[in-house]
This record gives C-alpha cells, sequence and structure tokens, in this order.
C-alpha cells in the first residue's frame, strides 16, 4: 500500500477463502456446510436466494480456496447464468467486506463507518479504515484508508499520506487481500499513483513495488 496511491482488487470467481465466506453467508442468512471430505476442508452453500429448485444440491463448493459452482448454473461449462451471476454479486459485496475487515483489523486498523455514502446501483459499501502511528518524530500520526466496493465486489482503495510504520502494516493487510481475492493487482493497470503533494517530496513515501525511497 504506497501513499497517494489508488488500487482496484479484481475478484478471481474460483477463490475463495472459506472462513470470510462463512461470516458473508451469516450475514446474508444463505445456508451453508462445512465437513471434512478425505481429509480436505469442503464448504457448501445450499441457498443463495435462487428461484430454480437445486433438490439438494449446492449452488456452491469451495474444496480448499477453490469454487465450483453447480452446473446447473453454468452455460457451456463456463460462464455462470444471469441468475447465479446477480445472488453472487451479493455474496461478493459481503465477501469482500469482511476481507478487509479481517486482514486490515489483524494488523491494528479500526473501522471507520462513512456516514455520508449513499448506495447506489454500481457503489455498494463505502467506509475508512483507521491506524494511528507510534513514531515519536511523526507530526501525521493518524491513517485513514478510504475503501469502496462495487456491486460485483471490486474493491478500490485511495490513500493519501501514510507514515513508515503503518505503511508496512498496510502493505501486509493489501498482500492478503489479494491473497483472499485470488489475484495480484499489477502497476500501472490496478495501481494508479496520485501527484504527491509539495509539503509531503521530503517526507517517506513510495514508487512502484511498494519500496521506501524517502525518509523524514
Amino acid at each position: 500500500m504506497s501513499c497517494f496511491e489508488s488500487s482496484t482488487f479484481l475478484k478471481n470467481p474460483a477463490v475463495m477463502n472459506q472462513d470470510i465466506l462463512e461470516k458473508a453467508c451469516i450475514k446474508l442468512g444463505w445456508r451453508y456446510e462445512r465437513k471434512i471430505e478425505n481429509g480436505k476442508k469442503i464448504f457448501l452453500v445450499y441457498d443463495v436466494d435462487q428461484t430454480s429448485n437445486l433438490h439438494g444440491e449446492f449452488a456452491l463448493k469451495v474444496e480448499g480456496n477453490q469454487v465450483t459452482f453447480n452446473s446447473f448454473y453454468l452455460k457451456n461449462g463456463r460462464e455462470l447464468a444471469s441468475e447465479l451471476e446477480s445472488h453472487f454479486y451479493t455474496i461478493n459485496v459481503e465477501y469482500a467486506y469482511e476481507t478487509i475487515l479481517r486482514e486490515f483489523q489483524a494488523v491494528g486498523f479500526k473501522l471507520l463507518p462513512d456516514l455520508k455514502f449513499v448506495e447506489s446501483e454500481t457503489e455498494k459499501k463505502r467506509f475508512k479504515m483507521v491506524a494511528h502511528s507510534r513514531m515519536p518524530n511523526e507530526t501525521e500520526k493518524r491513517t485513514e484508508i478510504e475503501f469502496t466496493i462495487k456491486f460485483d465486489g471490486t474493491i478500490v482503495t485511495d490513500s493519501n499520506y501514510i507514515p513508515e510504520d503503518i505503511h508496512k502494516l498496510a502493505d501486509k493487510a493489501m498482500e492478503s487481500i489479494d491473497s483472499a481475492f485470488g489475484t495480484k493487482r499489477k502497476e500501472g493497470e490496478h495501481i494508479k499513483r496520485k501527484e504527491i503533494p509539495l509539503k509531503y517530496k521530503n517526507k517517506a513515501y513510495c514508487k512502484s513495488g511498494n519500496k521506501i525511497i524517502a525518509k523524514y
């Protein structure tokens, strides 16, 4: 996570973390089951508010972190049928939210709701994660990173100045989100740099690859 950066996390539909998925299912009231088969952890989702009768079969199966959709909902073996896709946009939004909370709270950030945010068709959640630097010489200790979750579960972040110690914690959380999403952000495509204000030119900031190149 760099200072003065916007990052986009695109979820890989073939990858899901079972613990995060469980929290999302509980929040949505979807029926699920966790079990062990041949020594492997299995997560089955039976009810996604679909109108079709699955006759007791799963709508979604996760083995390890690999996702399988019920073949009833597949077109040409790959493309999700529109009914399932619309339902799983819902789970993707909650999955994204729970992922951010889990990974940023794990490194000491706290949730700050955006009370002015109004949900729309394209943007479903917006909030900030907040942390405070413990560096004694740091004059701007408070860090706020803004998160927007799109209708399909895509995460967009926005950051300004981040002290060096908080920067390292944010890096760790961002890498964990990449892992939970099954994707890897690319510089220039998913990671966009913002212009650094003059007052921060001589303070710690980052370049491509999240390397600190100047210290205050």
